[in-house]
């Protein structure tokens, strides 16, 4: 069934297949960036806790660049900023958080536009063999028959379905993956808090 879509849905086919591959090349890569930058926050930021407290800096940050994500980045910023004050580490995080989020919503786009063109590549391939149908009318006049006309009707009806079976799937991947980073930016924001509140806990006051 595959070859005979293949052979007959034109052109388009093979834009729209391609356009499926890149898809989910997407979708797939994108998932395993976020499976490695959602870690245990919780745990982690407990493990960091314990070493500032015995005023272990140093073992804190190796703790924090053995981490992957985000969230350990994010404390590290904090870390290397406590000397700064309540004020600047909360701008240090801000700064640093302004950076992370774009990184987590990379390719995202690329999806969604998949998504959004995959139906009018497949419209543009249907157009393309209502033409068809169209010219073997134009050429054999009253004695055009089914079988003249078939090819451009199949041509028509796969691209239609073939953009719609990509757009779909893509669209709903899309909006799992927006799910997924909203999560993980949640999760930046409530270690941001906590961390400032460990760093200024945990950092001797300045004397003038």
């Amino acid at each position: 069934m595959l070859p005979r879509f293949l052979a007959d849905g034109g052109p388009m086919i093979w834009v729209i297949l391609a356009a499926s591959a890149v898809a989910v090349a997407v979708f797939v890569e994108r998932i395993l960036h976020y499976h490695r930058a959602q870690i245990n926050s919780t745990e982690f930021l407990n493990g960091v806790r314990n070493v500032l407290k015995r005023d272990n800096v140093v073992e804190a940050l190796a703790i924090c660049d053995a981490t992957p994500g985000p969230v350990p980045r994010l404390v590290k910023t904090a870390i290397l900023h406590r000397d700064r004050g309540r004020d600047g580490v909360r701008e240090a995080l801000e700064d640093a958080g302004f950076l992370e989020v774009p990184m987590l919503e990379e390719k995202l786009n690329l999806l969604a536009t998949i998504a959004q063109i995959a139906p009018l590549i497949g419209l543009l391939g249907t157009a393309m063999g209502f033409i068809h149908i169209f010219g073997q009318i134009e050429d054999a006049g009253l004695q055009a028959h089914v079988g003249q006309l078939s090819r451009g009707v199949w041509q028509a009806l796969i691209c239609t379905a073939a953009g719609l079976a990509v757009a779909i799937p893509s669209y709903a991947g899309y909006n799992y993956l927006v799910s997924r980073v909203n999560s993980i930016v949640l999760d930046m924001e409530r270690i941001s808090t906590e961390i400032l509140n460990i760093v200024s806990d945990t950092t001797p006051a300045r004397t003038p």
